[in-house]
């Protein structure tokens, strides 16, 4: 089964060897920590906070050239958890002649959020993932309130 989650937060969790950058989802009533790279959760955060930027990053650049070559994306999914290593899909689509033409692409979990949050399309998140790696929500502090900044 799958389910809709949304980024709550983008912070610094612990890990062995220090704090780590991670985005927190929520999903089925649970927080997701999903450890990305410091550049990739500043991406992530400013888009949240809806900081304009200089110049297009590379997630903008991506989804304006998807756009002006007639696609868009419907959705991202963190589908897999394997030996610690999250796994994500792209799902997008464009029309020929009026039809849809469905495509899925393999992505990293911090490009496919960065994504997502650009554009507000479904983050999706399954069964499998919030079971092996979902957390209470009680047991993920923000420093602002319960569902601020990580």
């Amino acid at each position: 089964m799958e389910h809709e989650a949304e980024v709550v937060g983008v912070g610094a969790g612990s890990a062995p060897g220090g704090d780590v950058p991670a985005v927190i989802l929520s999903a089925r009533g649970e927080y997701v920590p999903i450890f990305v790279s410091a550049d990739q959760a500043q991406s992530i955060g400013m888009a949240l906070e809806g900081e304009p930027f200089d110049r297009p990053l590379t997630h903008d650049l991506l989804v304006d050239i998807l756009t002006e070559f007639g696609g868009a994306i419907d959705r991202v999914r963190v589908d897999d958890l394997r030996d610690g290593t999250f796994y994500a899909k792209v799902d997008a689509e464009r029309y020929e002649n009026g039809e849809p033409e469905r495509f899925v692409f393999d992505a990293r979990p911090s490009d496919a959020l960065a994504i997502a949050v650009r554009i507000d399309c479904p983050i999706i998140v399954s069964d499998a993932v919030i079971d092996e790696a979902g957390r209470p929500q009680d047991s993920i502090r923000f420093d602002d309130g319960p569902q601020g900044g990580a």
